[in-house]
């Protein structure tokens, strides 16, 4: 089968690998869409953390956010999940450490992260192997283009859980690419006022094409009841703190390639909770849920779908004008070279 394969820094192709065959307990899925991320391009300049500690190395095959149909099941995996549109966690726990045991397998200090950590194929193939206890079904009528943002959007909503909104508070989403837009969406559609803080008039101009018009370049004068950081940014997480309204909530879910420091004279004599966030494990089903009820639609963040083969100008940062400014590139792995 073919599969896109980072060699190296700034070196990728489409190869044709040995199709993956299901182990005891796992399924093997055609995948239907995958969508491109932040990682993703952190794996093909060299930036990705992992590459310097070891939990990862090159050649890599990157993809976690899919949606496919299961075409093979191995032994021990039930036979129901055959033909059925799924996507999946990212993050597999080995299932036998106290982590695993207390519902953090996302945290387990063994685990393989799909198309990231310790050589687990990713998604960016024809077809991608999966454990069966780590598929998420999607319920009828959610395509392969809102199952495979189903992932984000599941780090997007376990941001908004953490920040224990409530309708009518008033939030400030830092960054506005997929998660940040993602979380937005998420509050709004829960009722909170939300306000979106970003770089450039050109990022907001598309948060504002989705109905957001509190949006700002410079941060306002005034506190929140809650802030999301989904930024890049080493000096956001300070700010954060700065914006929020004592006793409430600041949530982390950005990261910055540099390190980012924070007072902890503020947390405390703030009385501020400050929330780490890592992947969507837990907010799968919920966000499969909410795509579903149409209360969230985010079609519109999928600039373009292209092939294996243009996946490489992509990660490069190549984008054709069609596009427009929507943040999210997905891949069809069965179009055409």
């Amino acid at each position: 089968m073919r599969a896109f394969v980072i060699t190296g820094p700034g070196r990728a192709e489409v190869r044709e690998v040995d199709p993956p065959r299901p182990g005891a307990g796992e399924v093997v899925v055609e995948v239907e869409r995958a969508g491109v991320c932040g990682t993703d391009m952190e794996f093909f300049t060299g930036a990705m953390a992992y590459l310097r500690t070891g939990e990862a190395r090159y050649p890599v095959r990157i993809g976690h956010e899919w949606a496919g149909i299961v075409r093979e099941v191995g032994e021990g995996a039930d036979p129901g999940w055959l033909g059925r549109r799924v996507t999946g966690d990212t993050m597999l726990g080995c299932g036998r450490c106290p982590r695993c045991g207390s519902g953090r397998q996302h945290l387990c200090a063994d685990r393989y992260e799909i198309g990231i950590r310790n050589d687990w194929p990713g998604a960016l193939a024809e077809r991608l192997p999966v454990p069966a206890h780590a598929l998420q079904p999607l319920p009828d009528g959610l395509d392969p283009v809102l199952g495979a943002l189903v992932e984000p959007g599941g780090n997007a909503l376990r941001a908004v859980d953490a920040a224990a909104l409530e309708p009518g508070m008033r939030l400030l989403v830092i960054g506005p690419g997929t998660i940040g837009l993602l979380a937005a969406l998420t509050a709004a559609a829960r009722g909170a006022e939300v306000h979106l803080l970003g770089l450039t008039e050109r990022s907001l101009d598309f948060a504002r094409s989705l109905g957001f018009t509190r949006t700002w370049t410079e941060p306002p004068e005034r506190r929140f009841d809650a802030v999301i950081d989904a930024s890049n940014g080493s000096g956001a997480p300070a700010l954060a703190l700065r914006a929020v309204e004592p006793g409430r909530r600041v949530v982390f879910i950005g990261l910055s390639a540099e390190p980012s420091t924070v007072d902890t004279r503020a947390l405390v004599l703030g009385d501020i909770t400050a929330v780490g966030v890592l992947s969507a494990s837990g907010g799968l089903a919920g966000t499969a849920e909410l795509y579903a009820s149409g209360l969230v639609d985010p079609r519109p963040l999928v600039a373009a779908t292209v092939a294996l083969d243009e996946v490489a100008g992509v990660l490069a940062g190549e984008r054709r004008p069609e596009w427009g400014d929507a943040p999210k590139i997905h891949v069809d792995p069965r179009l055409p070279a």
